[in-house]
């Protein structure tokens, strides 16, 4: 294991055995793949649940083979599988089926994506599942859901985000639909999945008599309900909300924009305060009495010729005389980051929000830190997605009593 050096991040990590959060003493199972139901199992681990992720032996999850890669290491799956204990399980042989039944009953919940039925035809349907423990919460994250005639499609975050209605909208005015740079719609799933789990975990807590819970995540659903005013925006207008680029249909102006240096510039600003502020920056108030922009129905009006003015102010100066000048009159805009400006920004370093977390492969390795951020018990990442199995010999040995004869021999036989 070589110590990699992250001169971009100073903030360590908290040790494993000061492992704190709010949801300390919770315990989940992670038997889903990729990353939208396994973000879900993350974000539990981020504020102190001991999350235990089955793969299946040998190849591990599908995540491990997306890139970037270094080293022929799979980075993603450093982050996406933070703060999980890692064993290896073959949930279709008797032997492994066996196994999995020993170790449910320890825990709260359980989160899968498979496709619907497929527990089912393993003989683990939710009768089967709360008969091994009874408060089980069960999270199903699938493409569509449980129901509905796409029910047992497969599907990944771009068809989320295609069927979601986020790429429709998303473009400039006269081009193609776009994705987003990144696969948001797994993200968006993973957070919907966890505050799903959560909230039938408070419902078990007021009632100690309450039954299990199964949630149904469609994760097409997760992302449609982002898009807030879409389905009555066209019901009410019979208007299907369209693409605009970088200039936005509820303010103006808005924008982003080149400045003289090469940089880039994102500018909003939808209260006529802001609006105030942001003419005062590029010093034309005699903007802000004009009747044409006295408020924000009368400046989407005037979006074209309000963008080619700041566009145009914007090219006559460089980034650090537009941040100056913004930053001085209270105006709203950002400079546009890339990753490495990211990580060199102030107000990320001042809130050590990049941690260097242990990692067998390389060290340290920098992970975002846990967000929401709580005063009092607020959790921590203190360790990196590892190797398939890693756990293997803590949980079959130390908590379901295997020897060391019997784990060789279920390896041999491929069932962990």
């Amino acid at each position: 294991m070589r110590q990699e050096t992250h001169p971009l991040t100073s903030t360590p990590s908290p040790e494993p055995a000061k492992r704190q959060g709010p949801l300390s003493g919770l315990r989940v199972l992670d038997i889903a793949t990729v990353v939208a139901a396994p973000s879900a199992a993350a974000l539990l681990a981020d504020y102190g649940a001991e999350v235990l992720k089955i793969e299946l032996p040998g190849a591990g999850d599908g995540c491990r083979n997306f890139p970037p890669f270094k080293d022929g290491k799979p980075l993603w799956w450093k982050v996406t599988n933070r703060n999980k204990k890692l064993i290896s399980l073959d949930l279709r042989k008797p032997q492994g089926m066996a196994l999995f039944k020993q170790l449910l009953p320890r825990f709260d919940v359980l989160i899968e994506n498979f496709r619907p039925g497929t527990l089912d035809r393993w003989g683990l349907d939710r009768d089967t599942l709360w008969a091994l423990q009874p408060r089980l919460v069960i999270l199903r994250a699938t493409a569509f859901g449980q129901t509905g005639p796409y029910r047992d499609r497969a599907g990944f975050t771009r068809i989320f985000e295609a069927m979601g209605g986020l790429t429709y909208i998303t473009g400039e005015a006269d081009g193609e639909p776009m994705h987003a740079g990144y696969p948001i719609g797994d993200s968006i799933g993973g957070l919907f999945g966890a505050l799903g789990v959560m909230t039938a975990l408070w419902k078990r807590a007021r009632d100690p008599q309450a039954p299990g819970e199964e949630i149904d995540l469609s994760l097409t659903e997760a992302m449609l309900k982002l898009m807030e005013f879409l389905p009555i925006k066209q019901a009410l207008l019979g208007e299907s909300h369209g693409r605009s680029g970088n200039t936005s249909q509820y303010s103006a102006p808005t924008g982003v924009y080149p400045t003289r240096d090469g940089q880039w510039v994102s500018l909003s600003g939808s209260t006529d305060a802001l609006f105030a502020a942001n003419c005062r920056a590029i010093g034309r108030e005699d903007l802000i009495g004009d009747p044409r922009y006295a408020g924000n129905r009368e400046r989407c009006a005037r979006t074209v010729e309000l963008n080619a003015l700041y566009r145009q102010w914007f090219a006559e100066h460089d980034l650090a005389d537009v941040l100056e000048r913004f930053e001085r009159h209270e105006g709203t805009l950002a400079p546009i980051y890339s990753a490495r400006q990211i990580v060199e920004d102030a107000q990320v370093k001042a809130r050590g929000f990049l941690r260097d977390v242990p990692d067998r492969d390389f060290g340290t390795v920098p992970i975002q830190d846990v967000v929401p951020r709580f005063h009092h018990d607020p959790g921590a990442v203190y360790s990196s997605g590892g190797a398939v199995g890693e756990h293997n010999d803590e949980i079959y040995g130390e908590w379901l009593g295997l020897t060391p004869e019997d784990r060789a021999a279920l390896r041999t036989q491929g069932v962990i």
